[in-house]
């Protein structure tokens, strides 16, 4: 059993493919396939079974990944441990951000790091909550930024900024007459929104039902519901006058829009607003780095947000 074998079968149960696995690890196919297969051997159970199309894990063997992933994530931890007091600021800091929060906060946050630890690599992921917890957990991201609440066995939040949602809408909406949109008024109208999968749709809806909930509906949901797939192709179709939105603060005021072309207002008698976090292992080792990054995001400039 070796280090090498576990990393090839916590990228099989991710991937659930014997390509894509072989292709996150950087071997051949045949490689990671000897390596998976004298594994189970050595155990004499069966972790993976083998389809045409796709890899299933079985029960026992999805307890023995999570084991391996423990495992991977302690060999990395030593060896950070190793190189703190040679380079903490030297070596890769792997940094994972949620879809709707990655896009507004990083660009500012990279560029302050690299004034801060200007030798400090960084390596970015976006992706979904559900699935940087994930990597997290398994070591294959230091720390993420999400939005709360999130909790996770082991790891350590920290409050970062608190922003309010807001109605964006084009510049000559019928609404803009308004000084603040109820959830009635905006309920009359197209109202666009992110898919399935993103945090902040199951935020705004739980702050505001009555901007999306339609009686009788199959759905459950008003039928002038638009989705999107990111909130930048969201704020593209409110400037096309497809509709209206939601979007939190830091999202809202910045783009290539003027005011008369898209203009916001906030939402009458509720505050819906979210409160983003870092959030890390409380075994990560390099203390030093989260220390430098909390840093930087306190001088980033973001327009509607409270600082912590």
């Amino acid at each position: 059993m070796t280090l090498q074998e576990l990393r090839f079968i916590v990228a099989l149960a991710r991937e659930k493919h014997f390509h894509k696995a072989s292709k996150a690890c950087f071997v051949s196919q045949p490689t990671l396939s000897i390596g998976v297969q004298k594994f189970e051997k050595e155990l004499n159970l069966t972790i993976f079974e083998r389809h045409k199309n796709e890899v299933r894990i079985t029960a026992l063997g999805q307890e023995i990944v999570e084991r391996a992933k423990r495992v991977l994530t302690e060999v990395d931890e030593i060896k950070q441990i190793a190189e703190q007091d040679k380079n903490p600021l030297q070596s890769t800091f792997k940094l994972g951000a949620i879809y709707t929060v990655g896009s507004y906060l990083l660009p500012q946050l990279i560029t302050t790091l690299n004034k801060l630890a200007p030798k400090l690599p960084i390596e970015i992921t976006e992706d979904f909550t559900v699935n940087l917890r994930s990597k997290l957990n398994a070591g294959e991201l230091d720390a993420i930024l999400i939005s709360l609440p999130f909790s996770a066995a082991g790891i350590v939040t920290h409050e970062l900024y608190k922003e309010p949602f807001v109605v964006l809408m084009p510049g000559d909406h019928p609404l803009t007459a308004l000084k603040t949109i109820s959830e009635k008024a905006l309920g009359e109208y197209t109202v666009l929104m992110l898919g399935e999968g993103h945090c902040f749709r199951d935020q705004v809806i739980a702050s505001c039902p009555d901007c999306f909930a339609m009686r009788g509906s199959e759905t459950g949901f008003n039928w002038r519901t638009i989705e999107g797939g990111s909130l930048e192709t969201i704020r593209h179709m409110v400037a096309a006058k497809m509709g209206l939105t939601i979007l939190p603060a830091t999202a809202a005021n910045i783009g290539p829009y003027n005011q008369t072309i898209l203009t916001t207002r906030p939402l009458k008698s509720v505050s819906p607003n979210r409160v983003v976090a870092l959030a890390w292992r409380k075994s990560f080792p390099r203390f030093k780095v989260i220390d430098v990054v909390l840093k930087a995001i306190s001088r980033c400039e973001l327009p509607g947000a409270k600082l912590y």
